[in-house]
């Protein structure tokens, strides 16, 4: 017996109703969801520390999820794991030509740019409007080219890949230069409303318009946003850690000190950090 098949044994035993567990046998694909974008968090989390046991550990984790959701298909008579496996399976020797058939792909940009067009065939193909061998240029588009960009992605993945989407069939920026005013733009909106209006659904309406826009900006540097963030969250926790640390040190109490004493520590944190870097 393979290792897949005795998960997939394992598996099928937990769900059965006579002998399997009371806690899984009351999953269904909505409360069993939230543990799958969990593990997909945690091994990004693995991958990030570069903790190769971790990692392993958590793929497993994550593999279950995808036969959890499987069995659960396979009960309803949706589908079977096997099909889940074929199906990504063909699908990369369907989106990798230049290495499963005679089309030539000269750089990572082509490569792109033909990846995005099958794709883009595919979701006609998702509206029976042509058959995959066509090409898109002939297919009769009434379809959003927004099509198919889950809305349960965390919202900066989700507006950069609405912008790339966009990007595709040319409603963008031309270069950088203009992003930037674009920034500038929604952030002096930012401020009218607040200093204005301080209408609370406008204010956030407006800083919507701003994130959004960062994260044009974002796309256009080549940096991912997602990446951006998380490595500012760690780099504020690391400064604010260390400056406890300090206030510690000298025996205060950090909701005693005023926020320009406050800020002062702050500075004198990254100015260390400076130094030993």
């Amino acid at each position: 017996m393979s290792s897949i098949e005795k998960l997939l044994r394992i598996m099928k035993h937990l769900r059965d109703p006579s002998t399997g567990c009371p806690w899984d046998l009351q999953q269904s694909f909505a409360t069993i969801a939230p543990y799958t974008v969990e593990e997909a968090y945690e091994v990004l989390d693995a991958i990030l520390r570069d903790d190769m046991p971790d990692l392993q550990s958590e793929l497993g984790d994550l593999l279950f999820q995808v036969v959890f959701h499987a069995q659960l298909a396979a009960e309803q008579g949706f589908f079977q794991f096997d099909d889940v496996v074929i199906g990504i399976a063909d699908k990369l020797e369907r989106r990798h030509p230049h290495v499963f058939g005679d089309n030539k792909i000269d750089n990572t940009e082509t490569q792109t740019q033909a990846w995005e067009k099958l794709k883009a065939i595919e979701r006609l193909q998702k509206h029976n409007q042509i058959n995959l061998a066509s090409d898109i240029s002939q297919a009769n588009i009434n379809h959003s080219a927004l099509d198919g960009v889950a809305v349960a992605l965390p919202a900066l993945i989700r507006a950069v890949k609405l912008q790339k989407r966009a990007a595709s069939v040319g409603f963008d920026w031309p270069s950088i230069e203009p992003v930037f005013d674009k920034v500038l733009e929604e952030l002096d909106e930012v401020r009218q409303e607040v200093n204005e209006n301080q209408n609370m659904e406008r204010i956030e309406d407006e800083i919507g318009d701003l994130f959004f826009a960062v994260t044009n900006l974002a796309r256009h540097a080549n940096v991912d946003p997602e990446t951006a963030i998380r490595k500012a969250n760690n780099k504020f926790t690391r400064r604010f850690q260390a400056v406890e640390m300090l206030i510690d040190e000298q025996s205060a109490c950090i909701e005693n000190l005023s926020s320009q004493e406050l800020e002062r520590l702050y500075q004198k944190v990254k100015k260390m950090e400076t130094k030993t870097s």
